[in-house]
């Protein structure tokens, strides 16, 4: 009796460890179960810097007593990430002021049987009255050609297309010669100004520009273009706006003019000969 007990209970126990291997096998042999992924934790990307800028003045009155002028244009950087107080050696701007575009003629003389005259000529569609570029350092330490093309930045890269026809048969150094040519008349009228080093800045986000508009600059809107650089590639831009007009008996003078010329004509050939007869007059009393 106590034998086959025994018999028995060592039946039920290798019965039950087969079942426990069975179970193990089966475990082994069926696919994990769908896990979400793993989620990485990436940290936040720091904020874009932008650049906001500002004129001194908006407003500008050009009378017969004007002399010139100077703006400054200052601004600052949201969001800088210079890792020092000065933001001078991480970021770079440049400021661009131009004037209304007008058309222009560029003509050269050459010497025709030892008389000087106008042997050929060109006429540009489009050409800045005023332009001046301030900037931290020169431009072409700023960044590359190809960037300062793509924003006109630069007397180089200043949009000056021949207007229609007026360009055809000429060859690029041709057109060249009268583009550098325009930009060296310019830059003696002091119309083009170039300041590599005229961009100061103030801290870490601050910085300012002094212009100067001089006493012969053209009446009309101005745009103030701001660039903010940094490792040779634009990562900002602002645009302000001046506004020249005239005042005063200038704008009298200049609206009569325009809006009667044939009256405006007449009366200055009668001004100019009523002088003429006072000076006469004056004269023979003097040597009488």
């Amino acid at each position: 009796m106590m034998r086959s007990a025994i018999i028995g209970v060592m039946v039920c126990l290798c019965l039950a460890l087969n079942m426990v291997q069975a179970s193990a096998q089966e475990a082994e042999a069926s696919p994990p179960p769908n896990l979400p992924p793993p989620t990485v934790v990436t940290p936040p990307l720091p904020p874009m810097e932008t650049v906001e800028a500002d004129i001194s003045t908006r407003s500008l009155e050009v009378t017969t007593g004007f002399t010139g002028h100077e703006i400054v244009v200052f601004g600052a950087i949201d969001n800088s990430q210079a890792p020092k107080d000065d933001a001078a050696g991480y970021y770079d701007v440049v400021v661009v002021v131009e004037g209304t575009p007008f058309p222009i003629v560029a003509r050269r003389k050459s010497e025709v049987g030892g008389v000087w005259m106008n042997t050929s000529s060109i006429t540009f569609n489009s050409v800045p009255s005023y332009y001046a570029i301030a900037s931290s350092k020169p431009i072409e330490e700023i960044a590359g050609p190809a960037v300062l093309e793509r924003h006109a930045i630069g007397f180089r890269h200043i949009k000056m297309m021949p207007a229609g026809n007026s360009g055809a048969g000429l060859k690029d150094s041709q057109l060249a010669a009268f583009r550098s040519a325009v930009i060296r008349l310019k830059q003696r009228k002091d119309l083009y100004v170039l300041e590599p080093e005229g961009v100061d800045f103030v801290g870490r986000s601050l910085f300012r520009s002094t212009i100067s508009l001089p006493a012969n600059i053209p009446v009309g809107p101005l745009v103030a273009r701001t660039y903010l650089f940094r490792d040779g590639e634009v990562v900002s831009a602002h645009i302000a706006r001046v506004t020249l007009h005239r005042a005063g008996i200038e704008r009298l003078v200049h609206n009569f003019a325009f809006v009667y010329p044939a009256s405006y004509g007449l009366l200055a050939v009668i001004i100019a000969v009523l002088s003429g007869l006072l000076a006469s007059v004056l004269f023979r009393r003097k040597t009488a």
